[in-house]
């Protein structure tokens, strides 16, 4: 303990804190050398401009392509959702109502969505005249009487087998 109060241990201290600031100068030196060959070779690498500014603007791109990507998927779900009510399915029978025609002029028109809900038209046609009736189609049947061929229209918008 004696010696900590001697002016010996005080020259010590001393002698190692100039060593310690010598050594604290010089690798603040060589930091600043490592840092002027970093941006050295950088710039080498980029072929004269800076690889760091070339790789920021790259990551903001990326970014920038990662936000428009999610905004696209977003908008994709809702025209998917959008889309499933529109019409998908078409199916369509041409047939003679009446033997005195003389040509497949009738016709039954089935549009059906995603889930088979829709509406089945028949148009009959004669040599007088002309009827068109519509009829609701909900999970592919109708509350209402169907004709064989608003049947086979509905069939073939379901693309099944008659």
């Amino acid at each position: 303990m004696e010696f900590l109060h001697t002016d010996g241990f005080l020259i010590i201290l001393f002698i190692l804190n100039i060593i310690l600031l010598i050594w604290a100068i010089i690798s603040n030196i060589r930091i600043k050398n490592i840092h002027k060959k970093d941006k050295e070779f950088m710039e080498k690498l980029g072929k004269g401009t800076n690889i760091k500014e070339d790789l920021e603007k790259y990551m903001n791109r990326v970014n920038a392509t990662e936000n428009e990507i999610r905004r696209i998927s977003i908008n994709f779900k809702e025209l998917d959702k959008k889309t499933r009510k529109c019409i998908q399915k078409v199916g369509i029978v041409r047939y003679n109502a009446y033997k005195d025609t003389g040509s497949d002029l009738s016709f039954a028109v089935c549009l059906l969505d995603e889930q088979n809900n829709g509406v089945v038209f028949n148009g009959i046609y004669s040599r007088d005249m002309s009827n068109i009736y519509a009829k609701p189609i909900e999970n592919g049947i109708s509350k209402y009487k169907l004709t064989s061929e608003e049947q086979e229209a509905i069939y073939k918008a379901k693309d099944e087998e008659i």
